[in-house]
């Protein structure tokens, strides 16, 4: 069977020159005799594995000397609990609620400690951002929370929150990346990795040093940031499957795409291909306001919700998968990671003008 073009959420495609790499080496890694997936993660070959591929990552994302790389287990859930853990030292935090998973880091936030929500965009069901420098922020915050690229609801930032003194923490799960970031501008960028950068079950985070040894006594070794950062990701076995295909997309952005920048190009360019041609008809219809819209995930309905089902069961069977929209939002959702094709984009929009003409 050939492949189909995934358009999920997460877990999401991978570039297809990666998969190809990770099956050559499925069972022998190099000249180890062995599998990344049975070798120790004590061994000198995997000690090389994680090495280079955090040096990959601080290439890639130009990651400045004094901010420190974490591996770390669970998805970026596990980092809602963790930020206020080790970062809340004011006993509040202030929050901006763009989306559903802001929402979630917001309420898990609130076991430890008093969570302003500064701004939210739930009066307009979250179709904008708000504007980050008309907003009241609270004295005394310990940082700024936000979800820099809403998934569900397929909205993004365009301008960040800079207050000054106050750490801007970023859920960056779904938009990391996609274009090139000042990661200065950031106190601590979470992301799980499912989205565009590897298989599920990690996340990774880049903390700003001067954030690290605030966790209270009482916070678990394995979610303080610096426990496991002094002990280079590797206080236990880490997720090294995760690690290892993590350095394989960062080799693949670095060497074939040819860096963040003309991974941003390409990015741009595939979602400009379905944003113009949702602007173009009015059959399908975009909620999101268009200064706001996602890159990496764009949201669409039909007229009703019998044909997006409709759409859906089609658009399978034509292979193209995984495009029913969140079940907060209804109808469809494409999302066009790093890893989607052009021509996969180009395709989708044809099967939608070729539905729209037999269901108008």
């Amino acid at each position: 069977m050939a492949r189909v073009y995934n358009f999920s959420a997460g877990p999401s495609m991978l570039p297809e020159p990666v998969l190809e790499i990770a099956r050559d080496q499925l069972l022998e890694y190099g000249c180890s005799g062995q599998s990344v997936m049975e070798m120790s993660h004590r061994s000198s070959t995997f000690d090389a594995i994680i090495k280079d591929t955090e040096a990959a990552l601080r290439r890639v994302l130009n990651i400045p000397d004094n901010y420190k790389v974490g591996f770390i287990q669970g998805g970026a859930s596990t980092q809602f609990a963790m930020v206020p853990m080790n970062l809340m030292t004011t006993g509040h935090a202030d929050y901006i609620v763009t989306g559903n998973f802001s929402n979630r880091a917001a309420k898990e936030a609130a076991k430890f400690g008093q969570v302003d929500v500064v701004a939210s965009s739930k009066d307009k069901n979250f179709t904008y951002i708000p504007d980050p420098d008309t907003i009241a922020y609270t004295p005394g915050a310990s940082y700024v929370h936000i979800c820099e690229n809403n998934t569900i609801f397929g909205t993004r930032y365009t301008k960040l929150p800079q207050v000054p003194g106050v750490p801007l923490v970023a859920d960056m799960s779904s938009c990391i990346l996609s274009r090139p970031t000042d990661v200065s501008q950031y106190g601590l960028i979470y992301f799980g990795v499912q989205k565009n950068v590897a298989p599920a079950g990690m996340a990774i985070a880049i903390v700003r040093e001067d954030l690290l040894g605030n966790a209270g006594p009482a916070v678990p070794d394995m979610l303080n940031y610096k426990t496991l950062i002094d002990a280079d990701s590797m206080y236990n076995t880490p997720p090294c499957w995760c690690i290892y295909m993590t350095g394989l997309v960062l080799d693949w952005i670095e060497n074939q795409v040819g860096g963040l920048a003309e991974m941003e190009k390409r990015n741009n360019a595939k979602a400009a291909v379905l944003y113009d041609y949702l602007d173009s008809q009015e059959f399908y219809k975009n909620p999101v306001e268009k200064e706001f819209r996602s890159i990496m995930n764009v949201t669409f309905t039909s007229p009703t919700p019998e044909l997006d089902k409709k759409f859906c069961a089609e658009a399978a069977a034509a292979g193209f998968v995984n495009l029913k929209g969140h079940r907060l939002v209804g109808g469809m959702r494409a999302s066009i990671y790093n890893a989607m094709p052009a021509e996969g984009v180009a395709k989708l929009v044809q099967f939608m003008e070729d539905f729209r003409k037999a269901n108008a």
